[in-house]
């Protein structure tokens, strides 16, 4: 069995964090950069900061340690719709 695309994986950390949200996760700059983008109603009345802090934190698991596939998000959207 294949492993799956990190950005497979990353969208299914998303998602498990906020369900229902449409999640798009593309290549950014390059090796292990990538940009994000996540619509769902749960950042209505949240600060763009704290919208980006939800999404930041369920995928800060694939941004730890040496060997982790993400690097960096060169673009990070939330919005409500």
């Amino acid at each position: 069995m294949a492993a799956q695309p990190i950005e497979e994986t990353m969208k299914a950390a998303i998602l498990e964090k906020i369900p229902g949200a449409a999640v798009q996760v593309g290549a950014g700059s390059g090796g292990g950069h990538f940009t994000v983008q996540v619509v769902s109603p749960v950042f209505e009345g949240k600060s763009m900061l704290e919208s980006q802090r939800l999404v930041l934190g369920a995928i800060a698991h694939l941004m730890k340690g040496d060997g982790a596939p993400v690097h960096a998000i060169d673009s990070l959207k939330t919005r409500t719709s």
